[in-house]
């Protein structure tokens, strides 16, 4: 019989319906169950598309003997951490205090009152590894819980005493010297890979909020070192193993230090970020690679992951049922069977041009096993580059542009062909943070691919910056017309099948607001900016520190603990970092004094954290040099459409002006924008042509009608 979960949206939560276990969601059912029996709680902690979750769920969960000691002892409770980061992040930092790591799924006991007193990660069904076995870890609680939990409950309220203090975090306020930016670079210099990218060994996470801090050290100080870092991490990303060859799309992180062996689940947020990163690195670089990389992601988010409503769903798994396992219903799934390749299977579908596609992207006969530890992929291939197109030209003695057309169509038969395979979950519901940071990418996109040139190519009526442009406009509408009650001025987190529900985080409101600022950037359509301002004002009334900063929540959810600031830009930038690029967009859009003023005691805020720890926060680092750079505002004013505009538009993305807001304003909609940018509302087109009107400090240079301004 479905347990209580089975009346839940979470694709994560569903996932643990059937089991024997009796979990309850994260509310008020569980506690009062938990005060009046006088159990201890038991708090698991994961999200759909996670790899050890399944092996736990697989190994104890599905387990009756386990579900007994469980539902006999304790009362369990499932949490997806996507839908309630604020509880996650409480239990995350008792864990990470008290073991000095941390993860998912996330295992964590508490007192009916919610209060932990003990913790960990991933636990074994029994001891193995140097872990214990999560029989005996119930055992040992049950024990301690029924003999001596006096002292548990007294060793809990310390516990919570102790987070109290770490939630406070760092209360120090000072605006950072620019030294302090100077010994970021150096830090990340100190721990770059100079032979295979990335910073540090394995495991190599994409970071990209350290590569767009890099970028734009490289602007603002010259300093190439910068370039060079984030652009052989990008191109080693590209090549290697972590990057979905067939379908497009990166995988979570990488296993080895060569970018070989990937965590094969894929995150909206990885690709969303990754865009952003690549489409820089293709204007820093002036290499059309890194935007053929962006374009590339784009199209598989716009094909796997982008509904017919326009939201961006949150993630694919790892784990698949491999296909020669497809008619077996008992058939365990494993990890990236989705993603890996017989050499018999290359050549059953690819037949004469195999051997060009084995030479390119590594695969042998016996497989290329040393990805493979355990074993699971015998005579299996991850793809990866491992050979360029003038060495396979030359190998071969063909043309370099024959050799790439034989790989495209190679591409595009064993996409045909892996498609007959058993997929991986789909995690199907829609994140407002995470859309606003695709819905920026999109829009970005729409800018740096307009007509095609950053792709080292003109592509006429397939304008792919036409086609970003719609993507994120569809996408932001979706959230408008279903996560924004307008009435209770309340942004919504979550939305799968009709149901939108979870008051937002500060998180939600700081990424829609960025993915806004670029939207309207990219479509000149005033209500976009209307709105970011809208949200900008509710976020500072629900979350604002008047120290500086925003804390995660409200505070208001008796449930939730610890009130918490983010101050680490991770996997996911801190609502901070990203609040402080914001307001310093607000402030150069508008020329209103408050958003400057905003974004400075929001670096104040992390101001000894940059001094001393900023490789922690490069996000708010990249924010501090786009602060000390002054920024620069590039109008172009022209009909929407025409070619002389266009031009214009085109050249203004051509190069990396990682500093500039750029707007284009069609008279028709002057007047609305001007609403907003009283400062633009004297441009005008010259001799009745599209002007470029290119501003530091909202003091303009001559307008000009010749592209060759922005060269």
């Amino acid at each position: 019989m479905p347990n209580r979960l089975a009346r839940e949206q979470s694709p994560y939560l569903l996932q643990h319906a059937n089991n024997p276990v009796d979990w309850y969601p994260w509310g008020d059912e569980a506690f009062e169950a938990a005060r009046a029996s006088g159990k201890p709680i038991f708090l698991s902690i994961g999200y759909a598309t996670c790899h050890w979750c399944h092996v736990m769920e697989r190994e104890s969960f599905e387990n009756a003997g386990v579900a007994a000691a469980l539902n006999d002892g304790f009362i369990s409770i499932k949490v997806d951490r996507e839908e309630r980061p604020d509880v996650d992040r409480v239990y995350m930092t008792f864990v990470q205090a008290t073991t000095g790591s941390g993860g998912w799924p996330m295992s964590v006991w508490l007192t009916p009152e919610l209060r932990p007193f003990y913790g960990g990660t991933y636990f074994p069904p029994a001891a193995q590894w140097g872990r214990p076995g999560f029989v005996d870890v119930l055992g040992g609680i049950t024990a301690a819980w029924r003999d001596d939990q006096a002292r548990v409950l007294e060793s809990a309220t310390e516990i919570v005493t102790r987070l109290q203090v770490i939630a406070k975090g760092e209360t120090e306020r000072s605006m950072p010297e620019e030294a302090a930016l100077a010994s970021t670079f150096q830090q990340f210099q100190s721990s770059f890979d100079t032979r295979r990218g990335g910073f540090g060994d394995a495991p190599k996470f994409p970071r990209p909020s350290e590569l767009l801090f890099l970028l734009r050290e490289y602007a603002r100080t010259g300093a190439v070192e910068g370039r060079d870092m984030a652009v052989q991490t990008l191109r080693a990303m590209a090549l290697g193993g972590m990057r979905d060859h067939i379908g497009g799309g990166f995988h979570r992180y990488s296993v080895d230090g060569n970018w070989r062996v990937p965590h094969f689940e894929k995150m909206l947020y990885d690709q969303a970020q990754l865009v952003t990163a690549y489409l820089e690195a293709a204007q820093a670089a002036t290499d059309p690679f890194f935007a053929q990389v962006a374009e590339d992601t784009l199209q598989y988010v716009e094909r796997d992951l982008q509904d017919a409503a326009g939201g961006f769903h949150s993630a694919e798994d790892a784990d698949s049922v491999p296909p020669d396992q497809a008619l077996d219903p008992h058939a365990h799934k494993m990890e990236g069977a989705f993603y890996v390749w017989g050499v018999d299977e290359v050549r059953a579908v690819l037949g004469a041009d195999s051997p060009m596609f084995e030479g390119r992207f590594g695969v042998l006969p016996n497989g290329n096993a040393p990805f493979d530890p355990q074993q699971e992929f015998v005579n299996k291939n991850l793809l990866h580059t491992a050979q360029s197109v003038s060495d396979l030209s030359r190998l071969s003695g063909r043309s370099a542009g024959d050799v790439a057309d034989t790989l495209v169509q190679a591409r595009t038969a064993l996409f045909a062909a892996r498609n007959a395979r058993p997929r991986p979950l789909l995690d199907d519901k829609v994140l407002t943070a995470w859309n606003g940071l695709m819905i920026g990418a999109f829009a970005r996109a729409a800018r740096v691919l307009d007509g095609g040139q950053a792709l080292g190519q003109d592509v006429g009526g397939t304008d792919p910056g036409e086609r970003h442009l719609r993507s994120a406009t569809r996408a932001a509408t979706f959230i408008r017309n279903t996560m924004w009650n307008a009435g209770r001025r309340a942004l919504l987190r979550r939305y799968r099948n009709g149901d939108a529900a979870i008051d937002g985080y500060a998180e939600d409101y700081a990424f829609l607001i960025s993915g806004l600022l670029e939207l309207f950037q990219a479509s000149g359509d005033p209500a976009w900016l209307s709105w970011a301002r809208e949200l900008q004002v509710r976020q500072d009334e629900l979350f604002l520190d008047p120290d500086g900063g925003w804390f995660s929540t409200t505070g208001e959810d008796p449930s939730v603990l610890l009130r918490m600031k983010e101050d680490y830009d991770g996997a996911e930038p801190s609502p901070t970092s990203v609040s402080a690029f914001n307001l310093l967009t607000l402030a150069h859009l508008t020329g209103e004094s408050a958003y400057a003023e905003g974004a400075r005691a929001a670096i104040a805020s992390f101001g000894p954290r940059l001094a001393q720890q900023g490789r922690a926060v490069p996000l708010m680092a990249a924010a501090w040099s786009t602060a000390l750079s002054g920024g620069e505002q590039i109008i172009v004013v022209g009909e929407r459409g025409a070619d002389d505009t266009r031009a214009l538009w085109r050249a203004a993305h051509r190069s990396f002006r990682p500093f500039a807001v750029s707007v284009l304003v069609d008279p028709s909609d002057q007047a609305s924008i001007a609403e907003h940018m009283p400062w633009v509302a004297q441009m005008r087109m010259q001799d009745g042509k599209a002007t470029a009107y290119v501003c530091r400090n909202f003091a303009c240079d001559a307008p000009s009608t010749d592209p060759g301004v922005f060269a």
